[in-house]
């Protein structure tokens, strides 16, 4: 096909010698197979702000860094330049979780290059080397859909320990993999200490996953992960091995706030502090 505009930089550097095909257009972005370096890939380039229909954009990005002071009045006066620099944000955010994210052992995409708003990444494939299938183009057996959903649980809480939470995790933004689901679509991720909406958004993650999979595997919706793990998480109790039971009880102690507070503030300040 005709290689499209936004493609031009990265067919200049030599990083894509062929546009393939256009895979998906979503609500932030469009996706393409390419040609890059012998390998098939995927490029991801993604929509200009008023072309997005990612709505309640600012409850995401509470408590995200900013690169300096004149950056972020210029965001807040929502000046020419403060949007563009909020859009480039939006954007980077979803390099830096993908980066922060395989560190720490989740399944997502490998990213090769990020360069003028074109995220050139991995392209999971499924068992025939075909394109993987997001969950939704899916019929699973039950015990297919236990696996899975325990699989993506596992994930759940291995991006809660990397600090993060996806925000916008559905059977729409996980591919099946040939070797098990792979997390995509991550500008929205959430921080986990510095926002107030994170375990909100953390346990409707889990809910979205738990009412997919239970369409399949009914005893799955007597399942309640979500609140369990953030319990655990705000404690500071939860780790990659941390045992679940898929059960939660609401204390009958008055709530300490002082200290989930604390807590908080102190997962906050670590992780600044290794950033």
């Amino acid at each position: 096909m005709k290689i499209p505009k936004s493609f031009e930089m990265l067919v200049h550097n030599g990083l894509v010698d062929e546009v393939v095909c256009q895979l998906m257009s979503g609500k932030e972005a469009e996706v393409y197979v390419v040609h890059s370096k012998g390998e098939i890939r995927c490029a991801k380039v993604y929509k200009e702000a008023g072309k997005r229909s990612f709505s309640q954009q600012a409850q995401y990005q509470e408590g995200r860094k900013v690169r300096n002071s004149r950056q972020a009045r210029a965001m807040e006066k929502n000046s020419k330049y403060g949007r563009k620099e909020q859009e480039g944000a939006w954007q980077n955010a979803e390099v830096d979780a993908l980066h922060r994210l395989a560190a720490a052992g989740v399944r997502v995409p490998q990213i090769f290059s990020y360069v003028g708003g074109v995220l050139l990444m991995e392209l999971v494939v499924d068992a025939n080397g075909d394109v993987a299938p997001r969950l939704n183009d899916l019929k699973l057996t039950a015990a297919q859909a236990r696996e899975y959903h325990r699989a993506l649980i596992k994930q759940i809480v291995l991006m809660l320990c990397a600090g993060l939470v996806h925000g916008d995790l559905s059977e729409y933004n996980v591919l099946a993999g040939h070797d098990g689901p792979v997390i995509i679509d991550l500008p929205q991720a959430v921080d986990a200490a510095g926002n107030n909406n994170a375990s909100r958004m953390l346990e409707r993650d889990v809910a979205n996953m738990t009412a997919y999979f239970g369409r399949f595997a009914p005893e799955l919706l007597t399942t309640d992960y979500g609140r369990e793990i953030w319990k655990l998480y705000a404690s500071g109790e939860l780790s990659p091995v941390t045992e679940l039971t898929g059960h939660f009880e609401q204390s009958g102690n008055p709530a300490d706030v002082g200290g989930v507070m604390r807590e908080i503030d102190s997962a906050r300040r670590w992780h600044e502090r290794n950033q």
